[in-house]
This record gives C-alpha cells, sequence and structure tokens, in this order.
C-alpha cells in the first residue's frame, strides 16, 4: 500500500463519508482533510463541519460553489445544449468536475498527496472524479474505499460506526431511503429501489421532490421572458439576475408547473445500463429558450454543425471528459458562436410543458421582407429557385440517366 501522509476527502458528513474518515485513519494512518461542497443540493452542509470535528477533523472546507458551478460549468453546457442519448440534462455529470476542481485546490493548499471519494465501483461518478483529478495534477494518488474495502452494505457500515464510536444518527440511518439521491442546483437524481425494475412507474409522488405532476400543475400557464447576452440568461422577466438566481427561480417556477420530470434507461461509462428518474425543472426551460433564440440568432450552417457536435460535447460531459484538450477546443468553437445570440425568448409553462410563443433580438437573421407570403417588393426572386433546384438534382438525374434505380 502506498505511503499517503495526508489525504483531501469528498464528504457530505453522511453515513458513507463518515465511515470513509475513520477508515483513512486506520488504513493509511494519514491525516485528513475534509471538504464540503455546497452546490445547491437543499441541504445545511455547516452540519459536516460539526461531524467532522467530532472525528479529530483538524482542516475543514466548506465551500459555497453555487455561483461558479452555475457560471462556469451549467452555462457553457447549455450554450452546447447538450442532452445525453437524446434525454438526460447531465446534471449529475457536470457537477463532477468542479468537485474534482477543487479537490485538487484543497489538495495543493495544504500539501496532501492523495484525494478520496465515496464514489463506488460500478458508478460513473468514480471515473468523473478521478479523470479530472489526473487531468489537473498528474502525480496525485487517488483513494476509492468502495474498491479497496470489503465493507458491502449498509448494515455493515452501521456495524463499523458502532464499533469505532463514529458519530451517526442511528435512528435517522436505520430508516433507509428506497431511493438513491444526488442533488445540486441544475437537477435531482434517484436511483435503486423499485426503480430497478424498469417496467414499474415511478408514480410515487413522495419520490418526487421538486416538482408537482404535470396534471395537478396549475390550470392557468405562467409566462416568463428570458433575456440572453452571448448564450446565458442575464435576467428574468426583466430582472437581472446571477446565474446562481435564475437557475434557482426557473427551478421553482419550472416546478410548481410540473417540468422537467424525466425517467430514462441509460448506458453508464462503465458498460451497464442503469435507470434513473430525474427532476430537472430549470435546466428543461433554459435549454428549450436557449434553442429558441439560437434559432432567431444564429447561421444556419453554424446552427447545423453545432447539432452534429452536441452529442459527442455531451458524452465527453458524461463520461468525465470535461477537463480534456477536445472539449475545450469544443467550447472554444461553441462560445464563439454564441457572440450573436443576444435577446428575448417568452415562454408559456403549462402542466409540464414548455412552450416558446415570442423571440426577439436585435441580432435577429429573420428577415420579414424575403420570409413574408405577401408582395415583397423584389426582396427575394422566385425565379432564382430555379437553378438551385436543378443544381441540387444534377447529381441524381445523371444516376437516374446511367439507369440506376431507386425504385
Amino acid at each position: 500500500m502506498s505511503s499517503v501522509n495526508k489525504v483531501v476527502l469528498a464528504y457530505s458528513g453522511g453515513l458513507d463519508t463518515s465511515v470513509i474518515v475513520k477508515w483513512l485513519q486506520e488504513t493509511y494512518d494519514c491525516e485528513v482533510v475534509t471538504f464540503t461542497a455546497d452546490i445547491g443540493q437543499g441541504e445545511e452542509v455547516e452540519p459536516a463541519r460539526a461531524k467532522a470535528e467530532a472525528m479529530g477533523i483538524k482542516e475543514i472546507y466548506i465551500d459555497d460553489l453555487r455561483e461558479e458551478f452555475v457560471r462556469d460549468f451549467v452555462y457553457p453546457m447549455f450554450r452546447a445544449n447538450a442532452i445525453y442519448e437524446g434525454e438526460y440534462l447531465l446534471g449529475t455529470s457536470i457537477a463532477r468536475p468542479l468537485i474534482a476542481k477543487r479537490l485538487i485546490e484543497i489538495a495543493n493548499e495544504t500539501g496532501a498527496d492523495a484525494i478520496s471519494h465515496g464514489a463506488t465501483g460500478k458508478g460513473n461518478d468514480q471515473v468523473r472524479f478521478e479523470l479530472g483529478a489526473y487531468a489537473l495534477k498528474p502525480g496525485v494518488q487517488v483513494i476509492a474505499p468502495w474498491r479497496e474495502w470489503d465493507l458491502s452494505s449498509r448494515e455493515s457500515l452501521m456495524a463499523y460506526c458502532e464499533k469505532h464510536d463514529i458519530p451517526v444518527d442511528f435512528a435517522n440511518a436505520k430508516k433507509k431511503s428506497p431511493y438513491s439521491m444526488d442533488a445540486n442546483l441544475l437537477h435531482i437524481s434517484y436511483e435503486g429501489g423499485n426503480l430497478e425494475d424498469p417496467w414499474w412507474e415511478a408514480a410515487d409522488e413522495e419520490m418526487w421532490r421538486w416538482s408537482v405532476a404535470p396534471e395537478a400543475a396549475p390550470d392557468q400557464p405562467t409566462y416568463i421572458e428570458l433575456s440572453y447576452k452571448r448564450g446565458d440568461i442575464v435576467a428574468i422577466d426583466g430582472k437581472a439576475m446571477s446565474p446562481a438566481e435564475v437557475l434557482t427561480y426557473l427551478n421553482k417556477v419550472g416546478g410548481e408547473n410540473g417540468i422537467g420530470r424525466l425517467d430514462i434507461v441509460e448506458n453508464r461509462y462503465v458498460g451497464m445500463k442503469s435507470r434513473g428518474c430525474y427532476e430537472t425543472p430549470g435546466g428543461t426551460i433554459m435549454l428549450k429558450a436557449h434553442r429558441a433564440i439560437e434559432s432567431l440568432t444564429l447561421d444556419r450552417e453554424v446552427a447545423h454543425l453545432k447539432d452534429e457536435m452536441m452529442p459527442k460535447y455531451a458524452e465527453m460531459v458524461y463520461n468525465g471528459y470535461w477537463w480534456s484538450p477536445e472539449r475545450k477546443m469544443l467550447q472554444t468553437a461553441i462560445d464563439e458562436s454564441q457572440e450573436v445570440v443576444n435577446g428575448d425568448v417568452r415562454l408559456k409553462l403549462y402542466k409540464g410543458g414548455v412552450h416558446v410563443v415570442g423571440r426577439r433580438s436585435e441580432d435577429s437573421l429573420f428577415d420579414e421582407k424575403i420570409a413574408t407570403f405577401e408582395d415583397d417588393d423584389g426582396a427575394y426572386d422566385q425565379q432564382d429557385a430555379e437553378g438551385f433546384i436543378k443544381l441540387n438534382a444534377l447529381r441524381m438525374r445523371i444516376a437516374a440517366n446511367k439507369g440506376r434505380k431507386l425504385l
């Protein structure tokens, strides 16, 4: 076993990471630094400080990363209109590179030679954390307890806590949630329990935390207006907001209107299929609105090229390659395209649906004189279309004349 003097642990204060603190101290005989991130998960993070102190931790980091998360990770991803396998808005995936970045920053600040996380050996998060860590600090040692220890169940973790006097609320710990949940300002996810049966309908309203069912949403629609600058939302209904404020508000109004629920089976990077449910109300609104303002402002070929690149970009984010040169290269191209993505989008939110009802921009490429069905006063010569069509049909006419049959 490699020698480790100090390790920075991504620490939530929950059962798993509380066990990991003691396990690292025992197994590696090392000093542990805890890092707890507030990325909008909706839970108090300060209690993690008291729990860490009770376990003898001297260096404790609790950081509010909400603005950085939305500004530097969520917003750039939504400029790309990224969506994985046609449905997933990458809520968990996009949070991991920020946590990996901060783990490495703290390791550098404290002189730690290792980092550690509580991701299991079955999921994507271990890959995301570690690819990011190695990209940012190639020589760092990564300790993944779930790939090393023999604690394989919740009961064994609780027994370990009792044996080592680890401060855990056993009454609450024994009330096992049927679902494994992960939340941040972009989304909340649910896995496990009955969801492991792909045929089981996720109709349990007690599971969903952020939204009402579409059929229970208000009978009257809600209208909102989003203002964009270089592809990012900067104001809602004329009120300037920070990135985190924007997403917080959109989550609220979206959830109230039954928007953003998703039930999918996805392909994990490690090879298995996984069924999960997600609530992403704000992100669902953002994607619809961003595509609307782009439809007005982007050149056709630029828009189509972006759409061709998007699945690859989304795959990079999902698989953990945020800190890769290829993602950076694509981001540069995407950000360049957003210089003209300015203006306003008006939306109608109604019973789970997001409907674009208006868009305007000083950078609009929509020309009413050319597009009109009425007299265009010579702005467009319809006779030009004949040559255009014949040139585009030339290869097919040649093939047909050579006897190539399509029927």
